[in-house]
């Protein structure tokens, strides 16, 4: 084992992982006062405030695994004893594809909400000099797409204007690095790629990727080449995810999760309830049964209609704030949870929101914000009594009465995510007016 020293090596570091994911990890023990991130290499260096607080994280982290998005890292002190600018260029040069230009460009779209096609991708890159190739895969990072420009110039232009922006507002967002391949071959002229300086290339209906290795029609669901569909085929519903996430699926989902029990811990025994629990668990797929446990009243078991929506709640509710305690989920090693006096069902209840309208629901899965949106809402509602409705639960800075289709609805934004995280699990489902509302996180970051 290394020498102590204030910096902390951290491996297993996912694409889906971001440096302020990272710098929650070590918060508690004072915190990460510099963070370097070696994507090409899946790891992290982040230093400490001063040895003792990186002896006292890895202490507790030897007992207890630490997990990121559901994917477990693995923790250990560095050769490095500080981070100094030095430290970071050469271990860029060692470990990141940034350091060696290149004229492809590899893209990861982050946070896919809307399909992502060769033409969105060309309108996007095509600015910054002449792209001659584009080939688009599905990866375990996400979508990915390879972007070759006829000059190196051009690609380093590219990625330094529009590294970390986002192609539509608040969602899609660009990682970009350099590849390390000198030429793309593209077969077809496609959806899926497109060779600008060969526009006589056949089109092909259905067949694999023209890059080796880059997977096969499965991975349009997430899925290893040649795995089955097994999870979305529980569901039914493979159109609906596949409408809902355009081809892709959120950062950390692998889509290929079989166990639909999850448990949650760390919860305020003395607020929270087994409703509270299927106000926020249900925003990502229909709940079966919650147990709270009696010989631990701060764990929860929830029971989840398959793997696919199970996996999406484990990945977007780990680490969320609810009552001032940080939510730990994780998968159980229960398969299900046993029908008894002291757990509640929830099969066929009309509160469930997977019952229709999948699609839309599974397309609204996120983590929790600071904004919510209110539907079913009385006719006659003012925002006057929105917020008399909400503030019990935290400090409102604005919201927004608007009635698409004859319907009103609502987006109400609060001071930080706790606040519209505890309004959503205590007003979910809750009456005004004869009308019981309904409640989930708005991806929208201003009104």
């Amino acid at each position: 084992m290394s020498e102590p020293s204030k910096v902390i090596h951290v491996r297993n570091v996912g694409h889906e992982i971001t440096e302020n994911d990272l710098h929650q990890l070590l918060q508690p023990f004072g915190g990460a006062t510099k963070l370097v991130m070696l994507r090409a290499k899946n790891q992290a260096l982040l230093q400490m405030y001063d040895v003792s607080s990186a002896v006292s994280a890895m202490q507790y982290y030897a007992n207890v695994q630490p997990s990121v998005r559901g994917r477990n890292v693995y923790m250990q002190f560095s050769s490095h004893q500080e981070l100094t600018t030095m430290d970071e260029s050469s271990q860029g040069r060692k470990g990141d594809q940034d350091s060696d230009p290149n004229r492809i460009l590899l893209v990861t779209i982050h946070h896919m909400l809307y399909p992502i096609t060769v033409e969105v991708l060309h309108q996007v890159f095509s600015p910054h000099g002449f792209v001659e190739k584009i080939v688009t895969f599905q990866k375990s990072a996400g979508f990915q797409a390879l972007i070759q420009y006829q000059s190196c110039q051009c690609a380093v232009q590219a990625r330094n204007v529009l590294q970390g922006r986002n192609i539509y507002d608040a969602c899609c967002q660009l990682d970009i690095q350099y590849s390390n391949l000198n030429e793309l071959q593209v077969n077809y002229n496609n959806d899926r790629s497109r060779d600008f300086t060969n526009p006589s290339l056949p089109t092909e209906q259905r067949g694999r990727s023209s890059q080796q290795g880059y997977g096969d029609a499965a991975g349009l669901y997430g899925l290893p080449p040649g795995a089955r569909a097994v999870p979305f085929g529980q569901m039914g519903n493979a159109a609906a995810v596949a409408a809902a996430f355009g081809g892709g699926l959120p950062p950390g989902v692998s889509g290929t999760n079989t166990r639909c029990t999850i448990i949650i811990s760390n919860l305020d025994p003395d607020k929270i309830n087994e409703d509270k629990i299927f106000n926020l668990v249900s925003l990502y797929g229909n709940i079966v049964r919650i147990k709270i446990l009696h010989n631990k009243p701060d764990h929860a078991l929830v029971e989840m209609e398959d793997g696919f929506q199970a996996e999406l709640a484990v990945n977007f509710l780990k680490g969320a704030m609810l009552f001032g305690k940080k939510l730990e989920v994780n998968y159980s090693k229960y398969a299900n949870i046993t029908p008894a006096p002291d757990a509640h069902e929830y099969v066929g209840s009309n509160l469930n929101r997977f019952n229709r309208n999948a699609a839309k629901n599974y397309r609204y899965c996120c983590a929790p914000t600071r904004m919510i949106h209110l539907s079913s809402l009385p006719q006659d509602i003012s925002e006057d009594d929105l917020v008399s409705h909400l503030e019990e639960h935290g400090n409102i800075e604005n919201t927004k009465i608007f009635e698409p289709n004859g319907k009103k609805q609502a987006l109400v934004l609060f001071e930080d995510e706790e606040q519209a995280t505890e309004a959503l699990v205590c007003k979910h489902a809750s009456t005004v007016d004869g009308s019981v509302i309904r409640i989930s996180f708005s991806q929208l970051q201003t009104i």
